[in-house]
């Protein structure tokens, strides 16, 4: 049996005796990575550039908290030399469980100690981050909001796990439009930190996978004042839906019905949902369109009913398991179309089989993939002839689809907890 041990701090003992000396700063910006030689040094010279730029009396921190990369990350992220009196740099490998979890509270460790104004993070693989990503981000926050999500400018097959599922969610268990409750940079209040390090989950799954969307739940659940921030494009290290995010769903929706059942009584009362204040201009740039393989994503959909027809039989209701076996037995994948209402019940049924599972609950999960990659395979026949524009009103016609059927998922929730 391996031993897991428990870290009462995230932090080094030379990271302690540097923010000793620090003592106190403005700004602190984390930056949790692993395995990002490719992007780091892009990333950071970015955003010294902002605060160069935009906070230049401001006294600064820049913080790299990597999970133990192999490769050259660390080493290349200290050869980048801020060359400011304003700002500092710090970087180190966090203890505790292995995930950006635990990367991000060795930050939040750091700006409480240092007594920060305002907290910003970054992801590690950026590429079109730009100075302008630094004062959208860390503005609101100095300017009241505690919690800043990110509202990027995204083509319209990206972000397929926050475009089927994560966003829907959001807005239909807590009542609040944020467009990105995944997207990776954030800005945040001192108050918000230290909501966040109070809470007891840096040794369980949330400190591995999952963080994102435990940050913006909690700061939901919380009250604390929320906004959003234009950003522009989001440009890094793109994942095919069709080979590379199953591990990413499981971990995004497994927290999500995990934190359902956390917060059920103030979910349970929520009717409706209102608009998220969304602050800045997007920085002028380009949005690259791409390929889905739709092929891969069918394939993967029908070796799905093969391996897990039985279960999906007994988690869905049987008008949607029909619809099901149909789109099965379609060989032309332009011809392939989930319904929207279909999509909305299998979400909510298997939220259900989840709750009623707390054992096997993962392996239930886990058949939930090939649905998801279905529902994806739909989505590039249904968004195949709209402009920009036109995808997110269909977007946003699915997140009202799942905000009116939420008296559905409520029946099914109190059924199985019965």
């Amino acid at each position: 049996m391996v031993k897991v041990t428990r870290f009462s701090t995230a932090l080094r003992p030379h990271v302690m005796t540097k923010i000793e000396m620090l003592g106190y700063t403005d700004i602190v910006i984390g930056i949790p990575c692993y395995y990002s030689g490719e992007s780091i040094v892009h990333v950071i010279r970015t955003i010294v550039k902002g605060l160069e730029q935009y906070y230049p009396h401001m006294k600064a921190l820049i913080m790299v908290s990597d999970g133990g990369s192999t490769d050259d990350t660390r080493d290349l992220a200290r050869m980048v030399d801020p060359k400011s009196y304003n700002i500092e740099s710090i970087v180190t490998i966090y203890r505790g469980l292995p995930g950006k979890g635990t990367g991000l509270r060795a930050v939040f460790e750091v700006a409480s100690f240092l007594r920060a104004r305002a907290v910003a993070v970054f992801d590690s693989d950026l590429l079109s981050i730009t100075p302008e990503w630094v004062r959208n981000v860390l503005e609101p926050v100095l300017h009241g909001y505690d919690y800043v999500a990110p509202n990027y400018n995204r083509y319209k097959l990206d972000g397929t796990i926050t475009n089927t599922l994560a966003y829907n969610l959001t807005r239909a268990l807590y009542g609040q439009r944020i467009r990105q409750p995944i997207g990776g940079d954030f800005g945040i209040s001192p108050a918000l930190v230290k909501h966040y390090l109070d809470q007891d989950v840096w040794d369980s799954d949330v400190a591995k996978f999952g963080i994102d969307i435990w940050m913006t739940t909690s700061a939901i659940v919380g009250g604390f004042r929320l906004c959003q921030a234009k950003l522009g494009v989001k440009l890094h290290d793109r994942k095919d839906p069709a080979s590379d995010l199953g591990p990413m769903l499981r971990q995004v929706v497994g927290t999500t019905f995990q934190l359902m059942d956390r917060y059920e009584d103030y979910w349970l009362n929520i009717k409706g949902s209102m608009e998220v204040p969304t602050l800045g201009e997007f920085v002028d740039q380009d949005v690259p369109a791409f390929e889905i393989n739709q092929a891969t994503l069918v394939e993967y959909f029908k070796m799905g009913m093969t391996n897990f027809g039985g279960v999906w039989k007994n988690i869905i209701e049987e008008q949607d398991f029909k619809v099901i076996q149909g789109l099965a037995r379609i060989k032309n994948g332009n011809h392939f179309s989930m319904p929207m209402d279909t999509w909305v019940r299998i979400v909510y049924r298997y939220a259900g089989a989840f709750h009623a599972t707390p054992r096997q609950r993962f392996k239930v999960l886990d058949t939930l993939t090939p649905l998801y990659y279905g529902r994806v395979g739909s989505l590039v026949n249904e968004l195949k002839d709209k402009t920009q524009q036109e995808a997110e009103l269909h977007f946003e016609e699915q997140a009202l689809a799942f905000e009116e059927m939420k008296d559905y998922l409520i029946e099914i929730w109190k059924r199985k907890g019965e």
